[in-house]
């Protein structure tokens, strides 16, 4: 097959992750973002458990994780646009001291037993100013390789990357919520973020990227694209389903008696995501993006309804095990996607958009998984998350004729990539 034909199909092989991972300049961004992205899951399950801890309501907490989820998914495009005029470096490093100062007053708040609007607030807060770096991180894969293969890998690794992240993230967070202080999960990963984020900011690669070259648009920015805004409703569908499930999972366990395993649930199904999302990017099905987009995020909803039908934890971990398999396939999905269909100069800002895209379903999906749980159960929280992904599925199916090379605002190399 031809690197151009892999290139549309989003297709990589293990020479491909090699290739990518040794380009020059790649290693120390690399790297710390790494260590900036590592809590990103810790973070949001220690807050979750942090707040419920002190509070002790699962509804309270939900509400408190999503408002940060709300204010990522507004700061994602701000950050992304800012980056994209001025390069990551100034943008990133603004947000870092931002962050630093919110978290510092939030655990604060918590520990003062503050009201829950004011701890809704101020998690707002949190999730506005949390540095960008994954946004940063992928679109410099842009950068630094052509279109084809090796960055096909770059996106991929992105991907299996973060789920590494969710493997370890709950976990963690799971056993330092046991510690004598029930917030040192969330002090800890703002620590690390913020060494990370810092590190990544004022590496070579990333201090040399300057303002992109952008084409007429409009104040939608990378949105105005039509395939944006179908890529868009997919993401948003895959992030519901996971808010469901970081709550449901955690209620769960608390029912069984057994509150600190929640964290580790939630760690199981990235397992399969890992091991199923390096396979699936040697040989991805189905072959054409616009088909793949509605297909996986279906069969997600598909797999999350039999988190409803075991009884035990071990019947839990193992439906989650399956569950888990369509994860990765989706996120390295969405990264090949905003190739074919994001406008000239908006890399960084359309990958805001996926993380808009995606943090506004996680809220959405906590919000009412925290009530559901509270008055019909787990199950039913798992169910509503299988139906309402099955139902933007078929929306996103019918809009994915917009997701198109073709189309008439596709950066010039990527049309050429995937026309030659």
């Amino acid at each position: 097959m031809s690197q151009s034909a892999q290139a549309a199909e989003g297709r990589a092989s293990l020479a491909d992750y090699r290739a990518a991972l040794t380009t020059p300049g790649a290693r120390g961004p690399a790297a710390a973002s790494v260590l900036a992205r590592l809590p990103i899951a810790m973070i949001g399950i220690s807050a979750l458990l942090y707040v419920q801890r002190t509070t002790g309501s699962f509804a309270i907490a939900g509400l408190v994780s999503a408002s940060a989820l709300i204010g990522v998914a507004v700061g994602a495009v701000v950050q992304g646009r800012l980056m994209d005029r001025f390069g990551p470096t100034r943008p990133l490093l603004t947000a870092i001291g931002l962050f630093l100062t919110a978290m510092t007053v939030l655990i604060i708040a918590i520990e003062s037993r503050a009201p829950t609007p004011m701890l809704v607030a101020l998690s707002a807060c949190i999730g506005l100013t949390e540095p960008m770096t994954g946004s940063a991180s992928r679109a410099l894969w842009s950068r630094l390789l052509p279109p084809g293969p090796a960055r096909n890998a770059a996106f991929s690794y992105e991907a299996i990357s973060m789920e590494v992240f969710f493997i370890l993230g709950p976990g963690i967070a799971g056993l330092l919520i046991a510690a004598p202080w029930p917030g040192t999960g969330m002090a800890l990963g703002a620590a690390c973020m913020i060494l990370g984020a810092t590190c990544f900011a004022l590496s070579p690669a990333v201090r040399a990227w300057g303002p992109a070259e952008r084409s007429a648009g409009s104040l939608l920015g990378a949105l105005a694209s039509p395939g944006m805004r179908t890529l868009a409703i997919a993401v948003f569908g895959f992030g519901v389903v996971l808010g469901f499930v970081e709550v449901a999972v955690p209620a769960a366990s608390t029912q069984a008696g057994h509150p600190a395993v929640g964290g580790l649930l939630l760690s199981v199904w990235s397992v399969s995501s890992v091991g199923f999302g390096v396979a699936y990017s040697l040989r991805p099905w189905p072959r054409t993006m616009p088909v793949r987009l509605p297909v996986l995020l279906g069969g997600f909803g598909a797999l999350v309804a039999l988190l409803a039908l075991p009884g035990t934890l071990w019947g839990l971990a193992l439906a989650m095990l399956a569950a888990g398999a369509l994860i990765t396939p989706q996120s390295t999905t969405h990264s090949a996607v905003i190739e074919v269909v994001a406008p000239k100069g908006t890399a960084a800002e359309a990958f805001g958009w996926v993380l808009t895209a995606v943090t506004l379903g996680l809220a959405a999906g906590q919000s009412v998984s925290g009530y559901l749980v509270e008055h019909g159960g787990p199950p039913t929280a798992f169910l509503t998350a299988a139906g309402a992904a099955v139902l933007l599925a078929v929306v996103v199916w019918l809009l994915r004729g917009t997701v198109r090379a073709g189309a008439k605002d596709v950066p010039e190399p990527v049309r050429m990539a995937a026309t030659s």
